[in-house]
């Protein structure tokens, strides 16, 4: 099975009020000595069957273009021989998107970008405390064509406070009329330790409500699907070839690494998380102690629990003898509760080959996905 990298790059010119991820502001210096911590542990982690790289964060350009071509070769220079690179992807900012960052990116061998613009809405962009406009995107799509870049994706978010209907309609438009290649749709979710946990808090009713955020949804499906884009993942809309190949290995439980600070790892049924803490991070590398934070090994019934949970936020859903073949379970036989239940009440659609969630099930996927992974051993 192909495994893939991910690098985090954790600095951003502001911070988010809805972001939890290990992310600190960008500062010069700060963000140097993070790459010489970085490359340290690139030097040292072997990567030889590596299929996929992606740059996250953070904000992944908040580094120039020669910074991420120089950190890319020398990933690319751990990989064995002559393999072939499936796909290599990095988050954007599209109001920092340079003039020739597109141009770097594809010489050294980036084939993805994934620009991070939640809304085309004005005020929807103030609420979620981002920069960009409407002519920023339009140029960062416009570049990365011009430099041949195969697949361009943009990352929208529903639930947004004083989002509408009529306001995501406008925002799922602008994207289609971009004609990228891939369009992701992710549902709000308020993180405990953010200022929006806080203000949600202090005032619910200015968050959307359960029954909006499914008609925000479906919208998004009737509409992405209307323009040509096929809902190959829960969140996830592409044109055909344009599937992101890094996060198809994680939904079909593959193996992972992850480099950077608060990075996570899937290798040999560990699974593992470096520290989160920054200066930690730093002195750990450089000293050559271990960075993980913590480490454990799935049991049996735990890994296959999160297999089935993974597989059905895909289209394809599971593959029975395929799980069969890997994880030595009948998913029939031994989730019949659970399978009878959901299919009974119409979430979720089995025959002899596979089992996937309906259209229904897609709106409860985290309930349908997480009774897979709450079942007691055997």
């Amino acid at each position: 099975m192909a495994l893939g990298v991910y690098v985090h790059l954790p600095f951003c010119p502001y911070i988010c009020p809805y972001c939890d991820f290990a992310k600190w502001p960008h500062v010069r210096s700060r963000a140097a000595s993070y790459l010489d911590a970085l490359r340290s542990e690139i030097a040292r982690t072997p990567l030889d069957d590596a299929h996929t790289i992606f740059f996250g964060g953070g904000t992944p350009n908040a580094y120039d273009g020669n910074e991420i071509a120089s950190l890319t070769s020398e990933l690319l220079g751990r990989f064995s021989g002559n393999r072939t690179v499936r796909e290599i992807s990095i988050e954007l900012n599209p109001e920092l998107v340079r003039d020739d960052d597109c141009a770097r990116y594809a010489r050294a061998g980036i084939t993805r970008i994934s620009i991070g613009v939640q809304s085309f809405d004005p005020e929807e962009i103030r609420t979620l405390g981002r920069r960009h406009s409407f002519e920023d995107v339009k140029r960062a799509v416009a570049l990365a064509r011009a430099a041949s870049i195969p697949s361009v994706s943009i990352d929208l978010m529903f639930g947004v406070p004083g989002q509408t209907l009529a306001s995501w309609k406008r925002s799922l438009d602008v994207a289609i009329a971009l004609d990228v290649d891939h369009i992701s749709t992710y549902g709000l979710t308020v993180e405990e330790g953010t200022p929006y946990f806080g203000w949600q808090a202090r005032e619910p009713a200015a968050f959307a409500s359960q029954d909006l955020e499914a008609v925000l949804y479906e919208c998004a499906i009737d509409r992405l699907e209307s323009a040509g884009y096929a809902q190959y993942e829960i969140s996830n809309f592409a044109r055909e070839g344009h599937e992101c190949a890094h996060n198809a290995n994680y939904w079909a439980n593959g193996e992972y690494i992850g480099l950077g600070v608060g990075a996570a790892s899937y290798r040999g049924g560990v699974r593992s998380v470096h520290t989160r803490a920054l200066e930690a991070y730093l002195d750990d590398v450089q000293a050559g102690r271990d960075i993980r934070a913590q480490a454990e090994r799935l049991d049996p019934a735990a890994a296959a629990g999160e297999a089935i949970m993974l597989a059905l936020r895909t289209a394809q859903g599971v593959d029975l003898a395929g799980f069969r073949e890997r994880y030595g379970i009948d998913v029939r036989a031994r989730y019949e509760p659970v399978v009878s239940a959901f299919a009974r009440d119409g979430f979720l659609t089995i025959d002899g080959a596979r089992m996937a969630l309906t259209k229904k099930g897609r709106f409860l996927a985290n309930e349908v996905c997480a009774a897979f992974v709450s079942i007691p051993k055997a």
